[in-house]
């Protein structure tokens, strides 16, 4: 087949002017293609009076596709190279794995062991998803917090309360195989042609139930309620994992573990520290999540074409970088959302940002942040950062006045250094609920600053953004992990053989897709090494 890239189309076209549009480019007959399908769709709304799709199509022509390709010199017009089936070998494993935690990375490293006949062990500290959400809607209604059930720990890891975002800026070949699993398990279809995919905090569940269970088929164990609390090493190799369960404490003995454990177990990073795994300090970002009315988002990327049918709501992506090389940005963009709680201690506040499917919410949401690195963290050792964020939690918790409620400020306030008062312009929809506040009260006052100098400029980047009654919640803590668990080119840690550190928890990922495509490497790894083997 070809691939026919950069086809311009107008937002209401029919299946028939992908057709049309790639016989004009390869300069030949509609008639003559035989097959065609969609393969990438983007929106490009860099001109808001002139919003169109550009797509990549794989068509089927007849007669000599490379002749063709070769004859149109157009570096847009490539013979798509076959599709490759994945091999999946047979496990050679003397022993059967143990995965830790049960998020992306975990998922896509149960299935794949799975796959091949491992019968992996997997150990989840929450609960599975089904229940799982019910703890987090108590959470959100009450100010209720179940510490071991809640939006970070749990079937689906972080990433099952959120927008459900597949975007990745890697080029892994594993992508797409991670984006068909998905799709196979109830994702909808279209995450395999949208350039900026997603699934949606409604529709996910159902996806990681569906994964979970081919794990069961295949042989493999989930066991949810059950912390790992400790490593048994002999010398540099582990010999088992140490868990505490509703049956008690016991132990699990095992040659391998991949620790997918996500980047809130910062119980697990004072076990690994204690024993000496080899973990270092790692950059990560704070802030918080800005709020503006999703109609004014709309109309400031996509102009007379708001609202639009085809478009739904629209997304951004904004950056600027000081002088100094910090940078503020923001992430996880969640159009027609929420801000949600997302603490996993006591006495901590935590936001995060989510959308459902439809993202037909009255608010657009996404976290403002500033990158913070080790020598702002006022102390030292790999666990500087998580001592850190826990300072920042705890003061916002502390300026709420308890009950996981957040402070929150206008953006117009913040601006002129003064607490907000009232929230007289966009609504909130942060919950358990948010107290009018000044984020000076938590936040590093760098950060703050930081905040006060990149608004105006985002604010020429994107209309709207500065504007005075945009609303700021806060603390967004939780970007990235702040360790990361030092692992060789085997990906196993450079000092516990046998233990495999990855996902985002451990320092080598950053989203759904990325974390999921970790866990894939990590697998891999353990099932290639030959110490393992029978």
């Amino acid at each position: 087949m070809l691939r026919i890239s950069g086809l311009r189309l107008d937002l209401d076209y029919q299946a028939g002017d992908l057709k049309q549009a790639a016989a004009k480019k390869l300069g030949i007959p509609v008639t003559a293609i035989d097959e065609i399908r969609l393969a990438k769709r983007s929106v490009d709304a860099r001109k808001r009076d002139e919003v169109h799709f550009v797509c990549t199509v794989l068509a089927s022509v007849a007669g000599s596709e490379a002749r063709l390709a070769a004859r149109r010199r157009d570096p847009a017009v490539t013979v798509e190279p076959p599709e490759e089936t994945p091999h999946v070998p047979r496990s050679r494993l003397a022993q059967r794995p143990v995965v830790i935690g049960f998020g992306p990375a975990g998922m896509f490293a149960a299935l794949l062991l799975a796959r091949c006949g491992a019968r992996p062990l997997v150990l989840e500290r929450g609960l599975p998803v089904e229940e799982r959400t019910s703890s987090v809607r108590t959470f959100w209604r009450t100010g209720l917090l179940d510490p071991e059930s809640n939006v970070q720990f749990g079937e689906g890891g972080a990433g099952a309360f959120s927008d459900g975002k597949l975007n990745t800026g890697t080029g892994d070949a594993r992508i797409r195989r991670v984006l068909e699993d998905l799709e196979h398990f109830g994702a909808p279809r279209e995450i395999l042609t949208d350039a900026r995919p997603h699934v949606g905090t409604d529709r996910l569940p159902q996806v990681v139930r569906a994964l979970r269970q081919e794990v069961l088929r295949l042989g493999g164990e989930i066991r949810f309620s059950c912390r790992v609390t400790d490593f048994d090493l002999q010398g540099d190799r582990l010999a088992g994992v140490w868990i505490q369960s509703p049956r008690g404490r016991e132990r699990v003995p095992c040659a391998a573990a991949l620790l997918a454990a996500g980047h809130s177990a910062r119980d697990l990073f004072v076990v690994l520290d204690r024993l000496g795994v080899p973990m270092e300090a790692k950059p990560f970002s704070v802030g918080a999540r800005i709020e503006h009315p999703a109609a004014v988002i709309d109309r400031a990327r996509y102009g007379a074409f708001a609202g639009h049918p085809a478009l739904g709501a629209a997304e951004y992506r904004l950056a600027c970088h000081w002088e100094n090389g910090r940078g503020v940005y923001t992430f996880c963009m969640c159009p027609g959302g929420l801000v949600t709680g997302a603490a996993s201690e006591e006495g901590g506040v935590v936001t995060n940002g989510m959308s459902d499917y439809a993202r037909d919410g009255a608010n657009s949401n996404a976290a403002l942040l500033v990158g913070v690195n080790p020598a702002d963290f006022g102390g030292e050792g790999p666990l500087a950062g998580v001592a850190f964020q826990r300072e920042i939690e705890r003061a916002a918790f502390q300026a709420a006045g308890g009950g996981y409620r957040a402070p929150a400020q206008r953006v117009c306030d913040l601006l002129e250094g003064r607490p907000s008062q009232v929230l007289d312009g966009v609504q909130p929809t942060y919950r358990p609920g948010v107290v009018p506040s000044s984020l000076e009260t938590c936040l590093p006052g760098f950060v703050i600053e930081a905040m006060r100098q990149a608004l105006p400029r985002l604010g020429r980047q994107l209309p709207g953004f500065d504007s005075g009654d945009a609303l700021l919640t806060g603390p967004e803590t939780r970007s990235s992990s702040p360790v990361r668990v030092l692992r060789g080119k085997d990906l196993q840690s450079v000092g516990v053989r046998g233990l495999y550190p990855c996902g985002e928890g451990a320092g080598y990922a950053g989203g759904i897709v990325s974390a999921a495509v970790d866990g894939l490497r990590a697998a891999e790894a353990l099932l290639d090494n030959p110490e393992l083997a029978r």
